[in-house]
């Protein structure tokens, strides 16, 4: 019997990498083969605290980063030897495992946003990270790795030089039962929450780092765009603080809602009209995906998966990374009914479920598995001979 282990700091519903690893677990499992976990948690890390500051909450994630690189890949190794017929799936950080999912290139990233040397440098996590990271795709740590997007598996040459395991372009996909069109009636419950008007063109915006995902310049769209309501979901505190002093001294303050860190976006899609992602660098960008899912046409940069999902003047527009870009297409939906618009993003979303993600991977598990089986017949052939040749002494 078939047996995966996923390793990745949390395994859980939602967006990021947790919620990929979730949701592959689920068709693993529906697919009949036995699953385990390798976590954070089960790697002995402690669970998070109270609430932190900025600076204390950045602290924690480079503390993760540090910890479950090092202590983790020592007990993540450990655990594997334990179950040496399992294929092993990592998604972040661990550097061990059969095939490594690449879920971002931090050095791609840092370069996408500017100031490459010095963002590197004033950071000693990312100078850490970067040099793990040479090591997992140069090295022999990993036996397949799984890029996002043919764009990204072409970053992983062009910033590695040379990437020694196999590479394999597998999207992410989406969960298309939980990321469905709203109704009109849980549209206008959350709208009312938060405010909005029944009339107005909803523009959601996700994401926790405002500066890559391009929050500066969605905001600077809206004069563009008038009658455009724009939606910022995430962000800590300090950030959303910082964000709304901006948008108050650009006098937009009734166009911005900022909703704050949530744990299920679904009903924030549902409340919107229109996804916005000017971002410099997205790996896959799966939030694309789920707005498609619920309906929503997208304006994106060409980032990640997006050049691939969004088709110009069907499902939404590819825009170049400015505000007068990014205003121009979000007045052009404004001003006309979204109607056909929403049943083909639906549409082009439906071919993407995680059933059909599940059966590619579970393809790449197979090949390994019958890898170990060609090797394991090696081994037992070379063993018979030596034997034999013993013998004749």
């Amino acid at each position: 019997m078939t047996r995966i282990v996923q390793i990745a700091p949390t395994i859980e519903p939602g967006s990021g990498v947790g919620g990929v690893a979730y949701a592959l677990e689920r068709e693993f499992l529906a697919a009949g083969v036995q699953v385990e976990r390798f976590t954070a948690a089960d790697a002995g890390r402690p669970p998070a605290g109270a609430r932190r500051s900025a600076l204390g909450t950045h602290l924690a994630r480079a503390g993760n980063v540090l910890w479950f690189t090092t202590v983790g890949s020592r007990r993540a190794r450990r655990f594997l030897a334990e179950r040496p017929g399992a294929i092993s799936i990592c998604h972040n950080d661990v550097m061990a495992g059969d095939v490594y999912v690449n879920h971002g290139l931090l050095q791609a990233a840092m370069r996408a946003r500017g100031n490459y040397a010095w963002r590197m440098v004033r950071n000693p996590v990312h100078l850490f990270t970067a040099l793990r990271d040479r090591i997992r795709y140069r090295g022999r740590t990993h036996r397949a790795i799984v890029a996002l997007t043919s764009r990204e598996a072409a970053l992983l040459v062009e910033v590695y030089g040379r990437v020694r395991a196999p590479i394999h372009v597998i999207p992410n996909g989406v969960d298309v039962d939980r990321f469905r069109p709203g109704e009109p009636s849980e549209r206008a419950v959350l709208r009312d929450e938060l405010g909005i008007a029944e009339d107005a063109t909803v523009a959601i915006f996700i994401g926790h780092e405002y500066e890559r995902k391009g929050l500066s310049i969605a905001i600077e769209a809206l004069p563009l765009a008038p009658g455009v309501v724009l939606l910022v979901v995430g962000g800590t505190r300090d950030m959303v603080r910082k964000a709304r002093a901006d948008v108050d001294r650009a006098g937009l303050g009734e166009r911005v809602v900022f909703a704050g860190e949530q744990s299920d976006p679904v009903p924030f899609l549902h409340a919107s009209d229109v996804l916005v992602l000017p971002s410099a660098y997205e790996a896959n960008a799966l939030v694309v995906l789920e707005a498609l899912a619920c309906g929503l046409p997208v304006v994106s940069t060409p980032v990640g998966f997006a050049p691939d999902l969004v088709v110009d003047g069907e499902t939404g527009f590819i825009v170049d990374r400015s505000a007068a870009s990014v205003g121009a297409r979000l007045a052009e939906l404004a001003a006309q009914p979204l109607d056909a618009w929403r049943e083909r993003s639906r549409r082009a979303a439906e071919q993407h479920s995680w059933r059909e993600v599940g059966r590619r991977y579970l393809e790449l598990v197979h090949a390994l598995e019958a890898e170990n089986s060609s090797e394991a017949a090696r081994a037992a052939r070379k063993a018979g001979r030596d034997g034999s040749a013993g013998d004749a002494q």
